[in-house]
């Protein structure tokens, strides 16, 4: 069977998963202790894409659950579902992010990492098939920004050959929850240009995928606003972060925005071609 594993990172991302995990058991008929409850055979069809099943006859969620703090962490097992995950697979610190990308990608992060990478690898060698890895996580934090485009990378680096798909939530315009939000997300795109294969898009974009770049466009605009005041760079220096850092992550953003332009252009042009065809065939007829 193509397993899939699943990692969730960050206070979004462990939100977000916890969520995820409650879908895909009403889908599979399994209940909360991780037995399986439904009404057809058709649900365990491909129930080993996301699930180990355990010797008893339960079935546990493939998933990794990391986090530089524990609150989120205790909040999921205390959930509905809490019980059904192996409890070796939490992985958390105690010192928390404090929404700053540079611990979570340099010191509290990278202090974390290798206890993440090893449960990631025994769910990967317990797999016949591993068809690849999907990450849920935010870019507007600290963790699932900065330790979650960190796991990426590595995880990148040990199975080159395999998928790397991301549930990335981008910060929003109406609900700033921290004043440094345009830095996280604009060093995580960077990273996840470079190591990802997928990113999962909202299917409201489904008319207009180009729209997206709107979105980059609004997010580089801020990071430049503060950048070039300086404002806040103290808390990323401090943490062994460079300047030089910060002025590759905003071209790669800007780079991006006019790849999107380009599609754009491409696409408004054929679109005035076909209605020019169209216009001609009917004076024809």
């Amino acid at each position: 069977m193509r397993e899939i594993l699943h990692v969730q990172g960050g206070q979004c991302g462990n939100q977000i998963g916890a969520k995820f995990w409650e879908v895909v058991c009403a889908e599979h008929g399994i209940d909360s202790t991780g037995r399986y409850d439904g009404d057809t055979d058709l649900q365990l069809e491909r129930v080993n894409v996301y699930y180990n099943e355990a010797s008893c006859g339960r079935f546990v969620p493939r998933a990794v659950l990391m986090d530089l703090e524990p609150g989120t962490m205790d909040s999921i097992r205390s959930g509905t579902y809490g019980q059904i995950f192996r409890p070796d697979n939490f992985v958390f610190g105690q010192s928390g992010a404090g929404n700053n990308w540079a611990k979570g990608h340099y010191t509290e992060g990278a202090e974390l990492i290798d206890a993440v990478l090893d449960v990631v690898r025994k769910e990967a060698e317990n797999c016949d098939c591993l068809q690849g890895f999907q990450v849920c996580h935010s870019l507007g934090g600290g963790t699932g920004s900065g330790m979650g485009t960190l796991l990426i990378s590595k995880i990148r680096e040990e199975y080159p050959d395999r998928m790397m798909l991301t549930f990335s939530v981008f910060p929003s315009p109406k609900v700033s929850d921290t004043v440094v939000e345009p830095y996280n997300a604009t060093l995580s795109v960077h990273q996840l240009v470079e190591n990802a294969d997928e990113c999962m898009m909202a299917s409201t974009f489904i008319g207009n995928s180009t729209s997206i770049q709107e979105m980059f466009r609004r997010v580089s605009e801020q990071f430049t606003a503060m950048f070039r005041r300086k404002a806040f760079l103290h808390w990323y220096t401090g943490e062994g972060m460079d300047e030089m850092e910060f002025t590759e992550a905003e071209s790669n953003m800007n780079d991006l925005v006019s790849e999107y332009q380009q599609y754009q252009d491409a696409t408004a042009d054929e679109e005035e071609d076909y209605e020019e065809e169209e216009a001609a065939e009917g004076e024809y007829n």
